[in-house]
C-alpha cells in the first residue's frame, strides 16, 4: 500500500508527505520503509504508532518511544491515525455497498452495464429503484414494461 502510495504521489509529480506516520508496530514500519526504498525515497522521515500501548516506533532504535498519554505530539499522532481509520472504514463501506448495487442488478436477467447505469441514474440508488414503479422503469430508453416488471419482481425478492 505505501509503494502504490508513493509510486501514485511521485508519478502525479505530487509532493510527498513532510512525515509519513504508519498505523502498527515494528514490522509496518520494516515494511514502510522497505517500500519507500523501492521507489528511491529512503530519505523520507517515516514512523509508526502502534495501537494497544501507543508506542512510536522510529527507524534505527530499538526501543520505541513511549510519549505520556496526556502529551499534545501523541494526541496528535493518535487523532492522525483515527482519522485515517475513519476513512479507510467508511471508503471500504462504500466499495461494498457499490459492489453489492451491482451484482443485484446485474444478476437481473437484461440488465448490463450500460442499464444498470441508467436505473442508477435516474433512480439514484438501489432503494430508489425498488420503490420506483415499472411505468417510470419502463419510460426509461431501451427499458420494456415487461422489463421492468422482471427488474422490480427480482428486487422485490431480495428486501
Amino acid at each position: 500500500m505505501v509503494t502504490r502510495y508513493l509510486t501514485r504521489r511521485l508519478a502525479e509529480e505530487k509532493p510527498l508527505p513532510d512525515l509519513l506516520v504508519i498505523d502498527g508496530g515494528k514490522g509496518q514500519l520494516g515494511a514502510a520503509l522497505d517500500a519507500a526504498r523501492s521507489v528511491g525515497q529512503e530519505q523520507l522521515p517515516i514512523v509508526s504508532l502502534a495501537k494497544r500501548e501507543e508506542e512510536i516506533f522510529l527507524p534505527g532504535r530499538v526501543q520505541p518511544l513511549a510519549l505520556s498519554r496526556r502529551s499534545p505530539s501523541l494526541k496528535l499522532l493518535q487523532r492522525a491515525r483515527d482519522e485515517a481509520h475513519r476513512f479507510a472504514v467508511s471508503y471500504s463501506r462504500k466499495r461494498r455497498s457499490r459492489r453489492t448495487i451491482t451484482s443485484e442488478l446485474l444478476a437481473i436477467p437484461g440488465i448490463g452495464p450500460n442499464r444498470r447505469r441508467v436505473l442508477l441514474e435516474r433512480f439514484g440508488s438501489l432503494a430508489g429503484v425498488k420503490t420506483a414503479t415499472s411505468a417510470e422503469i419502463a419510460a426509461l430508453p431501451g427499458f420494456s414494461v415487461k422489463l421492468a416488471e422482471r427488474i422490480l419482481d427480482r428486487l422485490q425478492l431480495r428486501v
